[in-house]
């Protein structure tokens, strides 16, 4: 470096002369110093270029669409094929007006365990495990998290990520928080008596989710691989599992929307991620382990062409207040209705199940068919799969009114009702209210209740009791 008090003459240097003072060094010196300085930039830069080059040849198969700078261009495009759409299919939708139902559609592109990357909590990241007693329901967190992003300018979905639990960091515009494009699942995973960790018929749940993601907008994906991160999550996380048949590991995969642009339209980002929960009892029952029911026809959980059957997060939150004046009138749960037939359709957010005497004298278990208001539950499908190999029980499906309901009980043919759900199980009813009506069910004055027969059944598959080919084995 220079120093302050170095001076310098002004004369330009004749050829062959001496140069004057201390100049000549403190110009070598800068010299050195500003060749240093751009050979470490040119080095930082020559690195990155690397990196980059790196970056593209791995991906180079992901790359396969360009990002536009502005979302104004996408609005335009699909609007203009929307029009184009409409105009080339009038002609054949009045040669043929009956549509039948589009089939469920694969994805085309997934994810793949085999790229699963983990990164272990470090010690001071691990929680403290909870007693079972206290567990109660949602309350408590494992250590780690699966995490797989979706972006479309890079081809889709990337690799997925197992990493320790942390909160997520979301755009305020993200989609998710705006126009609720997202959707979840619920199962869970039981110790078994041989110390085993089972899933119940996980590919049901995988199945419903990729339907609710078709219709939300949102990508789909390999429901086995989805399967497969899962059990790894749930073996690095083993321990949190409870060796108890009261409580279980409570699985929530669930998927949003992250893209940050307003507007109603398929979202280009999207998040996938699986949270475990250990878990007991869902909510209290009653002294006899039974629910009471509030049946309100003033509002509905679904109507038809809607969403009620698929699992997303606008179908919950309208029923908090509905509930909530349930609670005040002592009910637990409300039974949800609709039309004006008071048709049954579900019970809190579970299924909703009946035994009878029917017409011909038979034992009969019923439950409303899926017309598009009701949530295709796992155990739902399991009960009537299990209970239609009983010689004893007529299953079936079919249209339950409240008239129908109050008919049974008053002639003594109606023997119980109780709701079906992963979160539950089974949760018998005792008693219903109906506008200014009391409704006593006799569910828990049976000698040998079907729903405590059905119950056991489950149990007994979900904890290895009996081997099943419901039961999936983690490890």
């Amino acid at each position: 470096m220079f120093e302050h008090n170095q001076t310098f003459h002004s004369t330009p240097a004749r050829p062959g002369a001496a140069r004057i003072g201390p100049r000549r060094p403190q110009l070598a010196s800068a010299s050195r110093t500003v060749c240093l300085l751009l050979l470490r930039t040119l080095s930082h830069k020559i690195n990155n270029l690397v990196l980059l080059v790196k970056w593209i040849f791995e991906n180079q198969h992901k790359l396969q669409t360009v990002r536009w700078c502005s979302s104004s261009l996408r609005y335009k495009e699909l609007e203009e094929s929307a029009q184009t759409l409409e105009h080339v299919a009038a002609p054949v939708a009045a040669a043929a007006p009956d549509v039948k139902p589009r089939p469920y559609r694969a994805p085309e592109t997934s994810f793949k365990h085999d790229d699963l990357q983990v990164t272990l909590a470090a010690p001071y990241q691990l929680q403290r495990k909870p007693d079972a007693p206290d567990l109660g329901f949602g309350k408590y967190f494992t250590d780690h998290m699966l995490k797989i992003q979706y972006q479309k300018q890079l081809g889709g979905w990337q690799k997925p990520e197992i990493t320790p639990f942390e909160p997520l960091s979301i755009h305020p515009a993200a989609k998710a928080l705006h126009y609720a494009i997202q959707l979840f699942e619920g199962l869970k995973a039981y110790r078994g008596v041989d110390d085993k960790i089972r899933l119940f018929r996980p590919d049901l749940n995988m199945r419903r989710m990729n339907l609710a993601a078709e219709r939300s907008g949102l990508p789909m994906f390999d429901g086995d691989e989805l399967i497969k991160c899962i059990k790894r999550l749930i073996q690095i996380d083993q321990e949190w599992v409870p060796h108890s048949e009261t409580s279980t590991l409570y699985i929530r995969p669930t998927l949003i929307g992250t893209e940050a642009t307003f507007g109603i339209m398929a979202p280009e980002s999207a998040l996938l991620f699986v949270i475990l929960s250990p878990v007991s009892a869902y909510y209290k029952a009653s002294d006899d382990g039974a629910v009471s029911i509030y049946a309100d026809p003033s509002v509905v959980r679904a109507f038809p062409g809607g969403v009620g059957n698929r699992k997303v997060g606008s179908n919950y939150g309208p029923t908090i207040d509905a509930t909530a004046r349930a609670a005040q009138m002592g009910h637990h749960q409300v039974l949800w209705l609709f039309g004006p037939n008071h048709e049954l359709t579900e019970v809190g957010a579970m299924n909703i199940f009946m035994v009878y005497i029917n017409e011909h004298g038979e034992k009969q278990l019923s439950t409303p068919p899926l017309n598009g208001l009701i949530l295709p539950g796992v155990t739902r499908q399991s009960i009537l799969e299990l209970a239609s190999e009983w010689d004893d029980l007529t299953v079936k499906e079919e249209v339950i009114t409240m008239d129908r309901v109050i008919e049974l009980n008053r002639s003594g043919r109606l023997l119980e009702m109780f709701g079906s759900g992963t979160a539950v199980v089974i949760s018998p009813i005792s008693r219903m209210g109906f506008i200014d009506q009391e409704i006593y069910i006799p569910t828990m004055k049976q000698t040998r209740p079907v729903f405590q027969r059905i119950k056991d059944t489950l149990l007994a598959i979900q904890y290895g009791h009996i081997d099943h080919p419901y039961s999936h084995v983690v490890s």
